[in-house]
């Protein structure tokens, strides 16, 4: 099984606009859409597409709970998502203008963890994943969920058997380099932070994989570079029209580990992330991908080893 672990989800609110929007001056909305957030939670929704069963874990508000597992039924994602009495799942305002310019983000900060919160959570994960499962934990930690709770997170799964993917950022994700997770995905300002003595990526990826099995790093519409077994693979995206690219990188690593999870080969599990983080970006909303058009777009991803 598979199972995605979203500590601090979002309800996204897309505010969609007929101009570019600017300071000192009264932008007209012209309509607004809800969809999920959380870097998670979108894995988990291109795994359900793709075919993949999984589960969907984390923390989510009481307060506005049936707004969000609405949403939720909606995209078709089975969810563990543990409820939260008294607080509210954060919402994430997503800015989109007609002449699709790129999004403007503003987030919550999201729900405050008890210290009886983390310790029921890492019991009841304790006794629901099991070994060769594969977990993705992604996205930002959530108030009173401390690195050494992540720390502690990451030792239980690895202890238990499970292949630990992580998207994550920051101190969290040079945390997960440290232990050694089975895949990451830094951007490329990211991972020459990781190793700040060497100033070729390739080289620095090489290092890193002597430790972590499968490493993608993030160029943005330029594509991505892939390490695995040693090798090194420079993938080109194909050129689309970006309409929105809240969640691409996160639709790229849910179809990532889909492939994996059909035994694709590298190759093919990276021209279908590829395919399906480019059709994502061409869509409003921060989750759908097309499945036609990803079928057209794995031929024109590029990859060279």
């Amino acid at each position: 099984m598979n199972y995605t672990i979203t500590l601090n989800p979002a309800i996204d609110r897309l505010i969609f606009l007929d101009e570019k929007m600017e300071s000192r001056k009264t932008n007209r909305i012209t309509d607004v859409a809800y969809d999920i957030g959380g870097k998670g939670t979108h894995g988990s929704y291109a795994m359900s597409k793709l075919g993949v069963k999984n589960i969907a874990l984390g923390f989510i508000g009481g307060l506005n709970s049936d707004k969000f597992q609405r949403i939720l039924d909606a995209k078709g994602i089975t969810n563990g998502f543990t409820t939260l009495k008294g607080q509210a799942t954060r919402e994430c305002y997503v800015v989109i203008d007609h002449d699709s310019s790129g999004t403007t983000m503003l987030t919550e900060r999201g729900v405050k963890l008890s210290r009886n919160d983390v310790d029921t959570f890492m019991t009841n994960l304790q006794k629901t994943v099991k070994a060769k499962d594969r977990v993705l934990i992604a996205g930002s930690l959530p108030q009173g969920f401390s690195l050494e709770d992540l720390k502690r997170m990451i030792r239980l799964l690895k202890e238990i058997g499970c292949f630990v993917a992580c998207d994550l950022s920051g101190d969290a994700l040079k945390l997960a380099v440290e232990i050694g997770v089975d895949f990451i995905k830094p951007n490329e300002f990211e991972v020459k932070e990781l190793n700040r003595a060497e100033e070729n990526i390739v080289t620095t990826l090489q290092i890193l994989n002597q430790k972590i099995p499968y490493i993608v790093v993030s160029l943005g519409k330029d594509g991505s570079y892939c390490i695995h077994e040693g090798d090194v693979y420079r993938v080109k995206s194909p050129p689309v029209k970006e309409v929105n690219d809240t969640g691409a990188g996160d639709c790229f690593v849910g179809a990532f580990l889909s492939g994996l999870t059909k035994n694709y080969s590298i190759e093919e599990t990276l021209r279908l992330a590829s395919a399906c983080a480019a059709s994502k970006v061409m869509h409003n909303d921060s989750t759908t991908f097309n499945l036609d058009e990803v079928s057209d777009l794995k031929q024109q991803v590029e990859i060279i080893k």
